[in-house]
């Protein structure tokens, strides 16, 4: 984990900054997963109180530990437990949105004994001819249903330009008489936003 001071830590002793650098060490197995991650310490003085504030990123949401002490280095490690109960938290989250029940997941195993016991089956049957084949399979694909819808029911003659303007309300065809040539034709609304013309 790298961590970045704004601020200066150099009224710290060696043996603090090696306590610090151990807190970071642990912050950053916790976040460290894919690439290294980076830690952002602010340190301001406010009249006699020292404030340290971590900033860390984390699966895109911001974590912020914000402390205030009058000590420097209490201020810096408290703000860092701060942040680990925080990273911590949606860590659990995280984990929690993630998982799937273990009740969804238990079938799988029926379900590959069920395979393999069709498979055992259908090897064990004697092997069907052709036109006992194609007979199954026709009967198996259902018969096409066919909705008759009524586009005469009180529609007068229009132009392409309302056709067009019918179409912009969301359908994705419009089925009208032109008024020019009193023939049908069908506007179609093609994937890239423009349109088809057919006509009788």
């Amino acid at each position: 984990m790298k961590v970045n001071y704004t601020g200066g830590i150099g009224a710290l002793t060696a043996p603090l900054k090696k306590k610090l650098d151990a807190r970071f060490i642990k912050l950053g197995k916790m976040l460290d997963g894919k690439g290294e991650k980076s830690a952002h310490v602010v340190i301001t003085e406010q009249r006699h109180l020292q404030q340290a504030e971590i900033k860390v990123n984390f699966y895109g949401h911001p974590l912020v530990g914000i402390v205030k002490h009058a000590d420097l280095f209490t201020a810096i490690y408290s703000a860092a437990d701060k942040l680990e109960r925080q990273l911590l938290k949606e860590k659990s989250k995280y984990r929690d949105s993630k998982r799937t029940p273990i009740g969804k997941s238990a079938p799988a195993p029926l379900a590959k004994v069920a395979k393999k016991a069709a498979a055992k089956a259908a090897a064990e049957s004697p092997k069907p001819t052709a036109k006992a084949a194609k007979k199954a399979a026709a009967a198996a694909k259902p018969k096409p249903k066919v909705y008759k819808l009524n586009h005469r029911e009180d529609r007068k003659p229009m132009t392409l330009e309302e056709a067009m303007m019918n179409a912009a309300d969301g359908q994705d065809y419009v089925v009208y008489q032109d008024a020019t040539t009193d023939r049908t034709s069908v506007l179609v609304r093609r994937p890239d936003g423009h349109f088809d013309l057919i006509e009788s």
